[in-house]
């Protein structure tokens, strides 16, 4: 199973999950949800997805490091700051975020489940190798960093 590490981006791991969500969606129940509701809730998930991804991007390129997430070998400081004060992957807690503003949107309470599923691949194939090789690269500096702030929340 490691040669799923850092292989798929997971913008693209987010929108496969998507479509998943989106098909399995057509074949079951939809929940009725007044559509206003609906779309306003979905909304502010989406607002508050794209505040956690930009900030996300903003603190890397603030600190001057790379955003590749295929590709973490390469970073050249380690972030906490920002942000990252609170989630050690405001990223892909703001494509998990994304993902609940989908399931909302589809209205089936059963494509909740493709938010926890997202999360699980990106932690084994993603996170868990990344965090590898942050320690690898800041040693006991990312060791205390990821003693104070959580993985995602």
């Amino acid at each position: 199973m490691n040669a799923l590490e850092h292989r798929i981006p997971p913008p693209l791991v987010m929108l496969l999950t998507a479509f998943a969500m989106w098909q399995f969606a057509r074949l079951l129940p939809r929940t009725e949800v007044d559509d206003t509701v609906r779309l306003v809730l979905a909304g502010l998930f989406v607002t508050d997805a794209l505040f956690c991804c930009l900030a996300g991007v903003y603190s890397f390129r603030r600190a001057h490091t790379t955003v590749d997430p295929l590709h973490p070998g390469k970073a050249s400081r380690l972030v906490t700051a920002g942000i990252y004060r609170v989630s050690r992957n405001p990223m892909y807690l703001g494509f998990a975020i994304l993902l609940l503003a989908w399931a909302v949107f589809l209205a089936s309470p059963w494509m909740l489940l493709g938010v926890p599923a997202f999360m699980m691949f990106i932690s084994r194939f993603q996170i868990q190798p990344e965090e590898r090789a942050l320690e690898s690269l800041f040693g006991e500096e990312f060791r205390d960093y990821k003693a104070r702030v959580r993985r995602w929340l």
